[in-house]
């Protein structure tokens, strides 16, 4: 008998592939795939390139269901036949390509990138629960996806954000108080990008008013040295709503500039409050009175001892009332900052006189007891 090439063998089988009906199509196709995932006497890389077009061919044969059936299949090899891979991942029936998209290593970056830019929601999230999304997949999806697909790209530890993809984000959903959030609170995402994200989110501002701009000395008109801040103080229950998270962020380590930062741009009063509290040590009742004193000293004080820096410091201080610094203010405040050191024995002195101010104030003020 003479021997066939394996070029010979792969004509036979496409020429019995086109004269066979559905149901023997289903068979072969099975059998092809028990072969790949076998591997037998061949190279994985050799075998599923011999078999890549009979296997497209096959593809046109059969009904939907069987398709699943092998993108699933496919989907478990580390090396699958390209094009029969790339026509089941951006099949549009999401049951045919998400089982590929969410789990085939097989898959290239570049056949997913343009996938999350041609398919459609559901093929998006499948790409985007990935374990490992490249840079260049994740700047595709935030172009072409929604908050919600944004949102879950953040909370993929997985997922690989690149200044690019970064950009993209920000321009696209820099104003989504979850997105915010969500990134702010990611482990890895980079101090700027925090800041520059939170430069154009409009945080909590009032119908009809204007975002808080940074301070901005010279465009700033003065105002009287020790004139009375008046912030709206939340009450005892949003402190103790806020609370569990700042604890949180606390013991993960996030409670950090950034995240105070936030809390003042965007007016989040109890959030602020809470975390200046934890930061530092002292009781609600306290940095309540820090923010309302018209000396702005103890709450530079305050936010020294909480290990903040000048650059939060000022945008606590210039958001936490309806007048702004002037530049006096600002100069003082400053020198208070860089001139204080973070002794215990220092701070135990300066924490008790603010105590004892705050004691003896106004018995009409708002205070959170136990809340610190």
């Amino acid at each position: 008998m003479m021997a066939h090439s394996p070029a010979d063998s792969l004509v036979e089988l496409e020429d019995a592939v086109a004269n066979s009906p559905p149901e023997r199509c289903v068979r072969i196709l099975s059998g092809i795939v028990r072969l790949l995932a076998a591997g037998g006497n061949l190279p994985q890389d050799m075998l599923v390139n011999v078999v890549d077009g009979v296997l497209l061919r096959l593809a046109a044969r059969v009904a939907p269901g069987a398709l699943v059936e092998l993108s699933n299949a496919l989907a478990e090899l580390n090396v699958a036949p390209q094009e029969t891979l790339r026509h089941l991942a951006s099949h549009e029936d999401p049951e045919i390509a998400c089982p590929l998209l969410l789990r085939s290593p097989a898959l290239s970056a570049a056949d997913l990138a343009i996938i999350a830019a041609t398919r459609g929601e559901r093929q998006q999230f499948a790409i985007g629960a990935r374990d490992s999304i490249a840079a260049d997949v994740t700047e595709a999806l935030i172009k072409h996806g929604g908050p919600a697909l944004c949102l879950a790209l953040i909370k993929n530890p997985g997922t690989k954000f690149s200044q690019a993809a970064h950009a993209a984000l920000i321009d696209r959903h820099g104003q989504n108080d979850e997105v915010t959030k969500a990134l702010v609170l990611r482990p890895d995402t980079p101090d700027l990008i925090v800041r520059k994200l939170l430069s154009v989110s409009p945080g909590k501002i009032s119908p009809g008013k204007a975002a808080p701009a940074k301070p901005n000395a010279s465009a700033v008109p003065p105002a009287p040295a020790y004139a009375p801040v008046t912030p709206r103080l939340p009450g005892p229950a949003a402190y103790a709503n806020a609370r569990p998270e700042i604890v949180a962020l606390s013991r993960v380590g996030k409670l950090n500039d950034s995240t105070v930062n936030r809390f003042a741009i965007r007016g989040e009063t109890a959030n602020l409050v809470t975390a200046l509290s934890v930061l530092s040590g002292a009781p609600i009742e306290i940095v309540e009175h820090v923010m309302t004193d018209g000396d702005c000293e103890g709450l530079v004080m305050a936010c020294r001892a909480s290990r903040l820096n000048w650059a939060t410091t000022l945008a606590i201080l210039g958001n936490r009332g309806g007048a702004r610094l002037s530049f006096a203010e600002r100069e003082r405040a400053q020198h208070i900052f860089e001139t204080l050191l973070l002794s215990t024995s220092q701070w135990t002195v300066r924490w008790g006189e603010i105590a004892a101010r705050a004691n003896t104030s106004d018995p009409g003020h708002r205070g959170a007891k136990g809340g610190g």
